[in-house]
């Protein structure tokens, strides 16, 4: 004869699914999904629950998604040496930070968060403000390092995160809907990847000062700790640019820096290069 099982078993069973319950409500509540940039799938819990590892992830220097190659203009400084001090980079990363990345970049990321929630509303809200954004861009070697680095992000991805939905992003950069440009990119991984936007926001920020102080690194007679250095005393402008743009309406995007974009157009015509842009 089978025996009752005691009130204390009991117990434990209906806290054990009075448990599971809440978790499965928690994630299916998650604020960060959208119809376009998050689709349901059997690993999204899994993902969002390590969205800040994965946001690491994106920004490390190491991402084989071909950052390296490009200065974005800044060879051409150091070579006519307008920028050739470790104060004179400190200066330039604090301009760009503040009237190029954050008021035009930026806003291709944060229009993947903002848009309509109507799923094609959405996608044609942020593939419009992406070309407003891409085609600023006066460089042509510029406009194609911003492509091809989105572009290898969204191939790699896959292999990253393998139940991460990103056929639709894929294709329509095929059908030509989208233009596949990295901020573009970044954004939709980190949104469908449930970072939140003032993560994300930051999170590009900070790519983009990392990948100009690493160029900066070979251009340069400044060593690894100066480095670091120069790229840490970024964190107070990163977070005050931000702050800044917050409000900002992604259709209204634009760049100040005109000295940084005559270089990027200058730079094809260097004598010697180390780099692509």
């Amino acid at each position: 004869m089978r025996r009752p099982r005691s009130k204390s078993i009991r117990r434990r069973t209906a806290s054990r699914s009075t448990g599971s319950s809440r978790s499965a409500s928690r994630r299916t509540s998650c604020r960060w999904r959208s119809a376009i940039f998050f689709s349901r799938s059997n690993g999204g819990a899994a993902v969002e629950r390590y969205s800040w590892l994965n946001l690491q992830l994106l920004l490390d220097s190491a991402l084989p998604v071909g950052s390296f190659a490009h200065s974005y203009g800044l060879e051409t400084l150091v070579q006519e040496g307008a920028v050739a001090t470790g104060e004179q980079l400190r200066l330039y990363l604090e301009a760009m930070l503040r009237q190029s990345w954050s008021t035009s970049d930026l806003m291709a990321v944060k229009a993947v968060y903002e848009g309509p929630p109507d799923e094609e509303a959405a996608k044609e809200y942020a593939y419009r403000v992406e070309r407003i954004v891409h085609f600023q861009r006066l460089g042509a070697e510029t406009r194609d390092g911003v492509e091809k680095t989105g572009r290898r992000l969204l191939r790699l991805a896959p292999s990253l995160f393998p139940s991460l939905p990103l056929g639709d992003l894929s294709a329509d950069i095929r059908e030509g809907k989208a233009l596949g440009t990295h901020p573009l990119v970044f954004g939709a991984l980190c949104r469908r990847l449930g970072v939140p936007l003032d993560q994300a926001a930051e999170g590009y920020l900070y790519a983009c000062a990392s990948t100009c102080v690493n160029a900066a690194l070979r251009l340069m007679s400044i060593g690894q700790n100066e480095a670091q250095r120069l790229l840490a005393g970024t964190f107070p402008v990163i977070a005050e640019a931000w702050n800044d743009v917050r409000g900002m309406e992604p259709e209204d995007a634009y760049g100040a820096m005109p000295l940084a974009e005559l270089a990027m157009i200058r730079h094809e015509k260097l004598y010697s290069r180390l780099f692509m842009s």
